[in-house]
């Protein structure tokens, strides 16, 4: 159940405010009945009609996938490379939110809701993202302290959240490091890297938020539970606390 609104809204038809005035002019019918109350909740399988328009609604959807090498988070591509997309098999219009690099593995989230991938991306809701890279060379600790300070990039400083060597090969000559970052610039994590002079081998996202990868193997996938969408709309709920402090 949600509120009308939302739900017209969520069809496309127009915007919340505006599907708030048409409900209110009595020109909005829900199986049949006019309904000029707001915040009226509805099954989104009702036939709901504006004007003797009936809405396609398209029922949300939202999955976790372990994104395998060699896919590109796109809806097309003109180079007929492998899309995120062609691994679940679903009839809806969903897009992955945010990107991982063609070279890149690990976790991202699929949805057709539009409201909540611009909660996630935007840079004021600060969701952690952590990834874990194989890098070439060993860090020095003066290489550990330039991250966790911040590098500009692009006249943008990025200040990882945090920066751990999970395990040290002195032999090869590389190291297996754990990085936390809040901002999702194209190739960030490489290029934080290389602006050390440590080339990224392999890279990997292991956790989203609050989400992990878990038991899933490359190129699977599952549904979010009702309780991590929910968990994921939170970050809406923080950054509106943080603007007021």
């Amino acid at each position: 159940m949600e509120r009308l609104q939302k739900i017209i809204a969520m069809s496309g038809y127009t915007s919340r405010r505006k599907a708030e005035e048409l409900i209110s002019l009595g020109k909005v019918k829900v199986d049949g009945v006019i309904i000029r109350e707001l915040g009226t909740k509805v099954s989104i399988d009702s036939k709901i009609e504006i004007d003797g328009k009936i809405l396609n609604i398209e029922k949300k959807e939202y999955y976790l996938i372990n994104k395998p090498r060699e896919y590109i988070c796109s809806l097309s591509d003109e180079k007929n490379r492998k899309i995120i997309t062609d691994l679940i098999s679903t009839t809806a219009r969903i897009f992955p939110v945010g990107r991982l690099d063609y070279d890149t593995t690990g976790l991202i989230i699929l949805t057709n809701d539009g409201e909540l991938a611009n909660i996630l991306m935007h840079p004021s809701s600060d969701v952690e993202k952590t990834y874990l890279a194989k890098i070439e060379g060993n860090l020095s600790s003066e290489d550990i302290i330039k991250l966790k300070k911040g590098i500009v990039i692009d006249n943008v400083k990025c200040k990882p959240k945090r920066v751990k060597v999970r395990k040290r090969d002195k032999v090869k000559q590389s190291d297996l490091v754990e990085i936390v970052i809040t901002e999702g610039r194209n190739h960030i994590v490489k290029r934080l890297f290389e602006s050390i002079n440590h080339s990224v081998e392999k890279l990997t996202r292991i956790k989203y938020g609050f989400l992990e990868l878990d038991n899933l193997k490359s190129g699977e996938y599952r549904i979010l539970t009702n309780s991590e969408i929910r968990k994921l709309y939170s970050y809406k709920k923080a950054k509106k606390k943080s603007t007021y402090q």
